[in-house]
């Protein structure tokens, strides 16, 4: 009632009040990793940095939170049991285009892990500046819009026959 009379008093003196500017969205992600530890450090650095995290402890768990709720970034660990982190992203894709993704793996130099054959739009290598650059990968990825990897186009295309020779 006060309100409202203050609200009358100051519009018919010419004033009026500026409304708060609506709250920008906390980026949505899904961390997924097989190791337990891995996962918490991962999450708090994450939710730190001001990000809303919901992690998966395994592929089949990751699919189902990506079926309910809709993320900006999926980061994954590579090496995880049932499901590796490149065919995990494949079957993410299927479900939501504009879902941006990250492989992390300590294997990122004896395996070869690149964008183009894992379909992430990025690789970090597990070390000791891993945070500093899952954090960047992360803000980068959350504030572009989503642009497929070129393996992903190309698999893509060749699925329907139309990659050139």
């Amino acid at each position: 009632m006060v309100d409202s009379a203050i609200t009358s008093l100051l519009r018919s003196h010419g004033l009026h009040m500026r409304s708060a500017p609506a709250p920008t969205p906390v980026p949505k992600i899904l961390l997924v990793d097989d190791n337990r530890d891995g996962l918490v450090v991962r999450s708090l650095l994450l939710e730190e940095a001001g990000f809303q995290v919901q992690a998966a402890a395994c592929a089949g768990e990751a699919l189902d939170l990506f079926s309910s709720t809709r993320f900006d970034v999926v980061v994954t660990d590579y090496r995880m049991p049932g499901m590796n982190g490149a065919e995990l992203i494949q079957r993410l894709r299927a479900f939501d285009t504009n879902t941006r993704y990250i492989v992390l793996s300590g294997f990122v130099e004896p395996l070869g892990l690149t964008e183009a054959n894992t379909g992430a739009d990025a690789v970090i290598p597990k070390s000791a500046n891993e945070g500093t650059h899952l954090v960047r990968w992360v803000k980068r990825l959350a504030s572009t819009p989503c642009r497929k990897p070129m393996a992903t186009q190309n698999a893509a295309r060749a699925r329907h026959g139309n990659l050139a020779h």
